[in-house]
């Protein structure tokens, strides 16, 4: 039996093609690491409301076992606005989680408050200052962005200042 192809040459135009793409790929992925450039790094929007909170984990109880929940605090007045109890409310303890993970990966604490923060343009993030990171909570959904609203309006939040006229 013979092969059909056998004397048939490869097509290197095809290949080399996807090769420069593959190395046009990297390039840019290079390029914009090295000059800070990210997917939402365009004009950020004014922010229109936002709160430092803390996230405090219950105390240990007498078995020696925390409970497993966490209280909201609002880092400016202090108070508690909310409760996350054990079991509830996934999406907004994963993210706390990861952020705790790299405060600590940096030997930080938790002295330095979060701050959530809606932008005119509806979008809502969570900035985590001791770090530098800023996540935008609308590309997890609706629902996991709205889990984090609702701190946000547990109570009248910080608004942003407003330019105030100068008067000698």
């Amino acid at each position: 039996m013979s092969e059909p192809f056998a004397n048939v040459p490869f097509p290197t135009v095809p290949l080399r093609a996807a090769a420069g793409l593959v190395i046009f790929s990297v390039a840019i992925t290079a390029a914009a690491r090295i000059f800070g450039l990210t997917a939402g790094s365009g004009v950020d929007s004014p922010v229109r409301a936002e709160r430092d909170l803390r996230f405090v984990e219950h105390q240990i109880g007498d078995a020696g076992v925390s409970a497993g929940g966490i209280d909201v605090i609002d880092a400016n007045t202090g108070h508690k606005i909310d409760e996350l109890r054990p079991g509830g409310d996934g999406f907004i303890r994963a993210t706390l989680r990861g952020l705790a993970r790299e405060r600590k990966r940096r030997g930080l604490g938790p002295e330095v408050p979060f701050r959530l923060a809606q932008h005119a343009d509806g979008r809502l993030t969570l900035e985590d200052p001791a770090i530098s990171r800023t996540i935008e909570l609308e590309a997890f959904g609706s629902t996991n962005s709205g889990a984090f609203a609702r701190l946000l309006a547990a109570a009248p939040p910080v608004m942003a200042a407003a330019p105030q006229a100068h008067t000698p």
